[in-house]
């Protein structure tokens, strides 16, 4: 996109098996750190096989990934062992909608985002994107690329708010640094960045005039957190198999008050009658044998559908747009 050509403000992709209204259901998590099955520093190959299995057992409508998907987003050996380790997932045939991360780009930049477009055919090639589900639209930005106003990816993201079909009953944003952290974060990790305060500010300017329900999913911290600020729902999901990050003490704002570490996890979404309703599944017994994991529910949350949405979408077929 030229900086000076008008920014797209339509859905760069259309799922149109997805009808409005009709049921649906997600799984949403991030930081797994795929990569050498030997390698046991800085990710845990058992538990991050393991939720990758239960995932696709899970058989969602869709997968939202939060970012971090690689240890190194350079090699090609480690999307090589994400691709063997997530073999359900396209058995399943259900899309997957990514969101880049720091370990994307570890250690060549250029080399990264090659290889990351290359393993998540679903987003054709698009860094930054939108897809229309139904009556969910997911919003994926990307961490790596500026979120200023007046930045290519800043303008589209304004335009995406501000044109929201009206068939949408609710917004995932996929952000990997979250917008909304702990006391902790803030103080040792100096959360959330400069561009994550940007994209969060532009949203909550616009949240008077917007008619869909909103919920940014972020990662990058290794545990869980979740939020609820003017309506909207900040959830952290960063507990794919990462090394596990403790939260000490959590600040009063954050709706996630159980003490148990570590937070290996996953989210299911189900959207049906209007209502979206999100649960957090931890595994309970990470140092048992594989064979012995399992999870339970530890949290939940519920965001209700503005009445005024229409049942049906209007939208229309239209070209594709250029990759971002």
């Amino acid at each position: 996109m030229s900086p000076h050509s008008n920014p797209d403000s339509h859905p760069t992709l259309v799922l149109r098996h997805f009808v409005a209204g009709a049921p649906m259901r997600l799984v949403a998590y991030g930081d797994m750190r795929f990569t050498d099955p030997k390698v046991t520093s800085g990710t845990n190959p058992k538990i991050r096989k393991w939720l990758a299995e239960k995932i696709g057992l899970e058989r969602p409508d869709a997968l939202l990934l939060t970012g971090d998907m690689p240890y190194f987003g350079d090699r090609k050996t480690d999307w090589e062992e994400f691709q063997r380790e997530t073999a359900s997932w396209r058995s399943d045939g259900f899309p997957i909608l990514p969101a880049i991360g720091n370990h994307e780009v570890y250690f060549d930049h250029a080399q990264g985002i090659s290889n990351y477009l290359d393993n998540f055919p679903d987003i054709e090639r698009h860094r930054y994107y939108s897809a229309l589900l139904g009556s969910v639209e997911v919003i994926s930005l990307d961490m790596m690329q500026s979120a200023s106003p007046r930045s290519d990816q800043g303008r589209w993201y304004l335009s995406q708010l501000d044109h929201i079909p009206p068939s949408v009953e609710f917004v995932l944003i996929l952000y990997h640094i979250p917008w909304v952290a702990d006391t902790q974060s803030q103080l040792v990790a100096s959360l959330p960045s400069k561009d994550a305060l940007l994209l969060c500010n532009a949203l909550e300017a616009r949240l008077d005039h917007l008619h869909a329900k909103v919920v940014v999913f972020s990662g990058h911290i290794h545990n869980y957190e979740r939020f609820e600020r003017h309506g909207v729902e900040y959830v952290v999901t960063g507990g794919g198999g990462a090394v596990p990050y403790p939260i000490l003490f959590r600040g009063s704002h954050d709706l996630y008050r159980d003490s148990g570490f570590p937070v290996y996890h996953y989210l299911t979404i189900s959207i049906r009658d209007h209502q979206l309703h999100g649960e957090m599944w931890k595994v309970i017994n990470p140092d048992a044998p594989e064979s012995a994991l399992n999870v339970e529910k530890k949290d939940s949350f519920t965001v209700t559908a503005n009445p005024s949405v229409p049942a049906k979408s209007q939208i229309k077929t239209r070209p594709k747009s250029k990759p971002r």
